[in-house]
């Protein structure tokens, strides 16, 4: 019987397209192709795994990954890294906000916790283990979106594995009843599976739509608007955040498993 490590070790670069040598030991996980493409114009370095499952760019120690979306796909691509044993592990995710009125359109989240609402998570860690990010990790990204001048809200974050739910109002009683700041499909999996292989995880999630009213349910007008007015920030911010770990030799790893 093959091992994890022999497993992930052949997986990775079959997923990627990237030899397990060329990975970067910080890794910024990502939903959309774009992210990954304007990671490696920025940098000059080109795009690898096109045709495969996931895409995929490496340059000054960082490699970004277009995972895909949904909780089974987040559990995967964390369970595959650990064939490189990164010291970082950074979500850059898009998120419905909950709080109407409170979230716009634009805003970032820095989520302190994600309430397990996925399944998938329950693969690794029975559901009374919380799922937490590294508070290291979530301290650099602080300090990184105050160097852009900018602001953002904390909070917890329910991720779920259902795709069309903004029609349901039993749903969204019942995400009102648990007070989350926002809602998506892979943060509480990537912490949780990130806890259980001992990598150290971080999350920033950019608030695309307003899904608990009618008016702010995504649209793919409305998507690309996010698309041309924030994402490019949303990126930089997480490779500068990274960036400050790595010039500043600090770890993240403050965890004793």
């Amino acid at each position: 019987m093959k091992t994890k490590k022999e497993i992930v070790e052949n997986w990775l670069p079959r997923y990627t397209g990237t030899a397990i040598n060329e990975f970067g030991e910080y890794i910024l996980l990502v939903n959309f192709n774009n992210y990954v493409e304007l990671f490696a114009d920025w940098h000059m370095v080109p795009v690898k795994g096109s045709g495969r499952a996931m895409t995929s760019a490496t340059a000054e120690n960082i490699t970004i990954i277009n995972f895909g979306m949904g909780s089974p796909n987040a559990g995967t691509i964390i369970d595959l890294i650990t064939a490189i044993e990164p010291k970082a592990a950074l979500f850059l995710g898009k998120c419905g906000g909950l709080k109407t009125g409170k979230n716009h359109v634009g805003d970032l989240i820095l989520p302190i916790a994600a309430i397990r609402g996925e399944g998938t998570s329950n693969d690794y860690l029975p559901p009374e283990v919380p799922a937490l990010p590294a508070f290291a990790l979530q301290k650099a990204i602080s300090t990184t979106i105050r160097d852009y001048n900018q602001d953002y809200w904390t909070g917890t974050v329910y991720t779920t594995n259902k795709r069309v739910w903004e029609h349901r109002e039993d749903f969204k009683d019942y995400l009102s009843s648990l007070r989350p700041i926002a809602i998506d499909m892979e943060t509480a999996t990537i912490f949780v599976a990130s806890f259980k292989n001992q990598i150290p995880a971080g999350a920033l999630l950019l608030v695309s739509d307003m899904p608990m009213v009618p008016e702010g349910v995504k649209t793919d007008e409305s998507d690309q608007k996010v698309t041309s007015d924030y994402v490019e920030r949303h990126l930089k911010i997480g490779i500068d955040s990274l960036k400050q770990l790595i010039n500043n030799s600090l770890t993240v790893k403050h965890l004793k498993f």
